[in-house]
C-alpha cells in the first residue's frame, strides 16, 4: 500500500473540520479563518511529502537523501569507489555491505560482484600433481590458494533512471570490483584478476 499524499485543501478541510460550531466559524472559501488555516496548510503538505520521502530514503536500495548516513554506518565511501563515485556506485556499495553475508563459494563471490554491477567468473587451480592434463599451469603448493576472477576489461556501468545530477551515462572500470572482492577474499588465498575484451 502507498503511503498517502494529502494536499494543501486537503489539510484544510480537516481542519475546518475542527473548528467548533457557530456563526463565528464560518467554513467559507472566503472568510478569514479559512485564509488563516490556509497559511498553515501547505507547511503540512510538505511534511506530508518529507514523511513519504523518509519511508522511500530509509531503505539502502533507494536512498538517496540519507546515503551518507548510510556510508557512515558502514564505512564508507572507501577507497574502492575511486575519486568521484556516482550516486548508483555508491548504493550498490551500502546494498553490497549490508547483504554480504560471508562465504567462500564461487557463487558467493559472483553474486557480491553482481550486486555492484560486475558480471564475473572464477577460476580455480589446483598444485600440478601427477596425471594433470598437459597443457595446465604447472606450479608449487601455493596454486591451492590461487584463484582467479575473470572480468571484461572495462566494465562498463550505465546511468539508471534516479541517478543523482551531474552523474555520467557511463562509467568504465574495475577498481570497484578489485577493491571490493580483495577486501572479501580469504586471507590464506591469493586473487589475481584477469581481464579480456
Amino acid at each position: 500500500m502507498l503511503a498517502p499524499n494529502y494536499s494543501a485543501a486537503d489539510y484544510l478541510r480537516v481542519l475546518q473540520a475542527h473548528l467548533p460550531r457557530g456563526r463565528v466559524w464560518p467554513r467559507d472559501s472566503d472568510a478569514k479563518q479559512s485564509a488563516v488555516l490556509g497559511t498553515l496548510t501547505p507547511s503540512f503538505e510538505r511534511f506530508n511529502a518529507r514523511a513519504n520521502n523518509l519511508l522511500i530514503d530509509a531503505f539502502p536500495g533507494s536512498t538517496y537523501e540519507l546515503l551518507p548516513e548510510w556510508e557512515s554506518t558502514l564505512g564508507l565511501p572507501d577507497p574502492c569507489a575511486g575519486e568521484a563515485p556516482t550516486t548508483q556506485q555508491r548504493v550498490a556499495q551500502v546494498v553490497s555491505r549490508l547483504t554480504a553475508t560471508g562465504g567462500q563459494s564461487i557463487a558467493y563471490f559472483t553474486a557480491v560482484a553482481k550486486a555492484i554491477g560486475y558480471a564475473i567468473t572464477v577460476t580455480q587451480y589446483v598444485p600440478a600433481q601427477f596425471g594433470m592434463a598437459f597443457g595446465m599451469p604447472f606450479g608449487g603448493d601455493d596454486w591451492a590458494f590461487a584463484w582467479q576472477i575473470n572480468a571484461p576489461t572495462f566494465s562498463i556501468n550505465y546511468l539508471m533512471f534516479g541517478g543523482s545530477f551531474g552523474t555520467p551515462f557511463a562509467a568504465w572500470g574495475n577498481n570497484v570490483l578489485q577493491c571490493e572482492l580483495a577486501r572479501i577474499a580469504p586471507a590464506h588465498t591469493i586473487l589475481n584478476f584477469s581481464y579480456s575484451d
